[in-house]
């Protein structure tokens, strides 16, 4: 492999400048990322994080959108120009990406618009073992080098890189199923939403047999497990909840015990229970991290669990009252990583339905969380909605984005009607990812943050108060603050 050249004065790339995220690569196929650009990009990972790792290999995944295998052929040819060699492992989850970048310690490129429309696609890289690529660790460079062979051409390595083909579905299915083993759990039924996303593929090789592993005894009733990236059900994004509409009915129908709902690459599960009703991924976090948590204590270990800002103040509550350490990090995947790994932790959790594993590579994966819940309902003598009344002891709004046309001045309204709560002491004041009012030490309790999306003209609020009713007069207080002489909208 030849040695990483110089990185060149970044040329001017407006449609990089487009596409490269703060984290990711994403979208619209063919007019902002083609297979030129792709290639580019490849050639570029092999020189910037390739690089890097001990071992000159790269592996690539991809979705089930259709312009995937042409992207990602593209992407290869860049990185065996460079003398780098690819694995592809074909037809994935983003986890099962992860699972192949951290078990074979390669770096990894996943291709995917996970809960995007049809017409998207995009790039999520790690490093060997799992480890984000972002902004700041790679990235940027990543982006600056692409441009610079997307305007003088990519020089050819010698010798060029090789392609092998590797099929690792089934050493991911029983990977998981050493983590959480659900085998001796009762019998239930599980309805499955795959949202015709990859967990069309691995719901059935991880929980059922379609990967040749045994069977676990689940009754699994699949919804939308068909592999099209036209997605022409539903949107596989059930972060909306238009989305599980058919999940819920289903679960209601079938008298089942438990519903999961998968976005596109299947990395985020939502869980419906057994009257239809969505289980908070807040909820999901404290169910899981205390169950991360026990493993740790019955070790001789105190556990670390992550959360984000936006989950239920019940999380370090609880996690805190049954002897384990909670630490908060903002909003997204990046951040979160970041932390599990710089305090070891064993488990964290997003209001997102993002789940982190320290026996994951410190990495994300909806379907081992989904795991942890069929084994705790399996070993409890209480339906799921009993179950998950344990951990959901506030009321929550869930998020709600405004769109507005001055975000300074919506977030000054709002800062202004608490202003003389927050001279006299009574309403804290954070600026931690937005700004986040507190009153949770004094009765009523609430708070609420409000944060700015960084792409879009939009308002974030979530709230959550001790009981319903001071959660809808905290929530609709602040949105007609937000809204206050302008023509918004909001999810």
């Amino acid at each position: 492999m030849p040695d990483s050249p110089e990185l060149p004065d970044s040329p001017d790339s407006p449609r990089l400048d487009a596409i490269v995220k703060a984290y990711d690569v994403r979208g619209l196929v063919p007019d902002e990322l083609d297979e030129d650009t792709a290639r580019a990009l490849g050639a570029a990972f092999a020189d910037v994080i390739a690089a890097t790792a001990h071992k000159p290999a790269v592996v690539i995944a991809h979705d089930m959108r259709a312009t995937s295998p042409g992207l990602v052929t593209a992407f290869a040819d860049g990185v065996t120009w460079r003398g780098v060699d690819v694995i592809r492992i074909g037809l994935a989850s983003t986890d099962g990406l992860y699972f192949a970048s951290g078990s074979l310690d390669l770096p990894g490129a996943m291709f995917t618009a996970s809960h995007n429309p049809a017409q998207y696609n995009g790039i999520k890289m790690c490093h060997a073992g799992a480890r984000p690529v972002g902004r700041d660790t790679g990235l940027a460079d990543v982006k600056t080098l692409a441009a610079a062979y997307l305007a003088e051409g990519i020089p050819a390595a010698e010798p060029a890189g090789t392609v092998t083909e590797r099929d690792l579905l089934a050493d991911y299915a029983r990977h998981l199923r050493t983590l959480v083993p659900l085998d001796g759990v009762r019998p239930m039924k599980v309805v499955i939403d795959a949202g015709n996303g990859m967990a069309g593929l691995t719901a059935g090789a991880v929980l059922g047999t379609e990967a040749g592993l045994d069977d676990l005894g689940l009754d699994l009733v699949p919804m939308y497990f068909e592999l099209d990236g036209t997605f022409p059900n539903h949107e596989a994004n059930p972060l909306e909840p238009k989305n599980l509409i058919d999940l819920q009915a289903t679960v209601v129908a079938e008298q089942a015990d438990i519903g999961l709902a998968f976005d596109g690459d299947a990395d985020r599960c939502f869980v419906v229970d057994e009257r239809g009703v969505s289980v908070s991924p807040s909820a999901i976090t404290a169910l899981v991290g205390l169950r991360e948590l026990e493993k740790e204590k019955a070790a001789g270990r105190t556990a670390t669990i992550i959360h984000n800002l936006i989950t239920s103040r019940a999380v370090p509550e609880l996690v805190e009252g049954s002897g384990g350490r909670a630490v908060r990090t903002r909003v997204g995947h990046s951040f979160i990583k970041a932390e599990m790994a710089a305090e070891d932790a064993v488990f964290g959790g997003e209001h997102s339905a993002h789940y982190y594993f320290r026996d994951f590579w410190f990495a994300d994966t909806g379907m081992l969380a989904a795991m942890h819940v069929l084994q705790a309902l399996g070993e409890a003598d209480v339906p799921l909605s009993a179950l998950a009344e344990i951990y959901t002891p506030y009321s929550a709004s869930g998020e709600i984005n405004s769109r507005v046309a001055d975000v300074d001045a919506a977030r000054e309204r709002v800062l202004q009607a608490f202003s003389d709560d927050i001279d006299a002491g009574v309403v804290t004041v954070e600026e931690f990812d937005g700004l986040t009012f507190t009153h949770w030490d004094q009765t009523p309790r609430w708070w609420f943050n409000l944060r700015s999306s960084n792409t879009e003209p939009l308002l974030r609020l979530n709230v959550e108060a001790q009981d319903s009713d001071i959660m809808i007069k905290i929530r609709d207080g602040v949105l007609a603050l937000v809204r206050e002489g302008e023509e918004a909208t909001h999810d």
